[in-house]
């Protein structure tokens, strides 16, 4: 047997330039520990304005700047140790230094809880009163009227306070899941019948899946589903602990339901929930159904099975890119956005704000880390596929997205409701596929393009869908008191899987555990969000091909309001319309046509 493998590096034996450069958040560890020492010395700058906010609007305003100060600093040092976390799981030092950060943040909580209470003490009349005596409150508008809608929901400042003492413990689910799935979970190496062994990963896997060879998928898959089912037991008590959570919250708030409280928190309604999934699900699964069959048809393959679903359909044209000559396309295309976008992109690409390496303990996936009044940081694990270029073009979306509200809002204003959250980010992706397909007369690309917009929508309208779906089921199991194992999750999630694929997907039994890959279950009602946004981002990069710079300079002016609005006024000046199911059934039919040119095209 060859037992050569393709070696995975430890973290300290990644190239520098393949990091991202965390110096620009603090020189030194020292100087994060003498901040983190500093930040809990510096709570009294807002707890002196306890039991004042009745005299005057002066105080008021002079508190929530207080508040937003030490906010900042908090913001960044949490960051810092929330980073070194995600890149080296396995480093003793980084969890420790994020079990410091999680205490220091429950403490600070806790600590400035009372303000929020004592604001909902003042009558509706006071707060506006305030409003126009002190002009400089004004731009807290949207923070006191977001804070008096949520009124009927606040309990005492006594409740709130012991509420906010228990915020390290109330994260400790999603510490637990992220810290065993990067730093204990272990998966075993697959040999294919040439006797070439593969070492096992959460971050290999996502390039096994994507695999051409049949093979190496389905043995990856084996390999990959038998180390989950390990941990089941262990990871189904870890989210059934974090529903529970909830539920007994919403209970306490005196909400309708779970699904209510959180859906406030986003400021989405009911119908615009139910809306997206429902649209997606009913609408999305023949069309799904549809590729999955052309797939198997095109693949040879005598039955598709769950683990084939991101085969590549095109396994003649599969070029390989670098991460420079990707900064380079991705620039290309988003040129059409102006030189103040442009000019965050290229310091994105070229200043180290990007994480490449594929190290042990690093964290899976990607994400887009926006620290206030630093520049934004992105961890992502490069193959030097043009699937990764897509992911990087999306993770600048999002770091677009920041610095431009960063620059025009306060801290309290920045951060838009999840429900737009996603849509800076799928416009980049947008962008970028019209930019590839428009400079290309060859067919052969235009379908690979049209293959890598799939890929996109595939992770937004189905994989995160379907993830929302599950959502919805098990809220409403655990509010009916059932308790949320590991057999009602699998069976929760195979009925999901079932019921948008039908009979064109072979659906095994190892396809039931896909809810312990990510970490979006214990963030409230993240997963259908990302649909939202990519609703939002095709209705908008159309306009932008229609209409040029106008509707680019509308699309700067959201991005520049950051959380200045609720998601349907953002989404409203951008010309979009969430109110109704159109948009999103325009974005289905969009990738019904995308489907119908590829079936044409073989």
């Amino acid at each position: 047997m060859n037992t050569e493998m393709e070696k995975t590096l430890y973290r300290s034996e990644v190239p520098l330039e393949h990091t991202w450069d965390l110096r620009d958040l603090f020189e030194t560890e020292e100087g994060w520990k003498e901040e983190i020492a500093s930040i809990e010395e510096s709570i009294p700058t807002v707890t002196q304005f306890k039991g004042k906010f009745h005299q005057n609007a002066t105080m008021l305003l002079e508190c929530l700047k207080a508040r937003d100060a030490l906010n900042e600093r908090l913001t960044r040092a949490i960051t810092y140790a929330n980073l070194n976390q995600s890149t080296d799981g396995l480093n003793p030092v980084y969890q420790e230094n994020d079990a410091i950060v999680s205490s220091l943040y429950a403490k600070v909580s806790s600590s400035l809880s009372f303000i929020d209470s004592e604001i909902l003490t003042l009558s509706n009349d006071e707060i506006n009163t305030y409003m126009q005596s002190e002009e400089e409150l004004q731009v807290f508008s949207k923070t006191l009227n977001d804070l008096m809608e949520a009124k009927p929901h606040m309990l005492s400042p006594e409740a709130e306070e012991v509420l906010a003492a228990f915020g390290e413990i109330h994260g400790s689910p999603y510490m637990i899941y992220q810290r065993s799935k990067t730093s204990d979970m272990e998966f075993s190496s697959f040999v294919t019948n040439n006797g070439t062994e593969y070492p096992l990963t959460f971050n290999s896997f996502e390039k096994y899946e994507e695999s051409a060879d049949k093979e190496i998928r389905r043995k990856a898959y084996d390999s990959f589903t038998a180390g989950l089912n390990r941990y089941k037991n262990t990871y189904a008590a870890t989210y059934g602990t974090e529903v529970k959570k909830q539920v007994i919250e919403s209970r306490l708030r005196n909400y309708e339901s779970v699904t209510d409280m959180l859906l406030q928190e986003q400021q989405v309604t009911k119908e615009m929930y139910h809306n997206q999934l429902d649209t997606i699900l009913t609408e999305l699964a023949p069309h799904m159904q549809r590729y999955a069959r052309l797939k198997e048809r095109i693949l040879g393959l005598d039955k598709i099975h769950y683990c084939d679903l991101k085969a590549p359909l095109d396994t003649t044209y599969d070029p390989e890119i670098t991460y420079e000559e990707a900064s380079k396309l991705i620039l290309e295309a988003l040129d059409v956005m102006g030189p103040e976008y442009m000019e965050i992109m290229e310091k994105g690409l070229k200043d180290r704000w990007v994480d490449l390496a594929d190290n042990h303990g690093k964290r899976s996936g990607a994400f887009c880390s926006s620290p206030y009044g630093a520049h934004p940081y992105i961890l992502m694990t490069w193959h030097n596929s043009m699937r990764n270029t897509f992911t990087l073009a999306h993770e600048l979306g999002h770091a677009g997205h920041f610095v431009l509200a960063g620059r025009n809002q306060i801290i309290s204003n920045t951060r838009p409701s999840r429900y737009f959250v996603e849509a800076p980010s799928t416009m980049n992706e947008m962008l970028l596929s019209k930019h590839i397909i428009k400079k290309s007369t060859n067919v052969q690309i235009r379908r690979w393009v049209i293959l890598q917009s799939l890929g996109t929508y595939y992770h937004n309208f189905v994989t995160h869908i379907l993830e929302g779906a599950l959502q919805r089921r098990i809220y409403e199991l655990a509010e009916q008191g059932m308790p949320i194992t590991a057999k009602v999750l699998c069976e929760q999630n195979l009925a999901v899987l079932k019921s948008f694929w039908g009979d064109s997907v072979e659906i095994d039994e190892g396809a039931g555990l896909t809810w312990m890959r990510q970490p979006h279950y214990y963030m409230g009602l993240y997963p259908y969000t990302y649909s939202a946004g990519l609703t939002a981002s095709t209705a908008v990069s159309q306009m932008i091909e229609e209409e040029g710079k106008t509707a680019v300079d509308r699309w700067l002016t959201v991005l520049k309001a950051g959380g200045t609005l609720k998601p349907i006024e953002l989404m409203k000046l951008a010309n979009v319309d969430m109110s109704t199911p159109e948009p999103i059934q325009k974005a289905v039919a969009y990738v019904g046509s995308l489907i119908d040119e590829l079936e044409s095209s073989y």
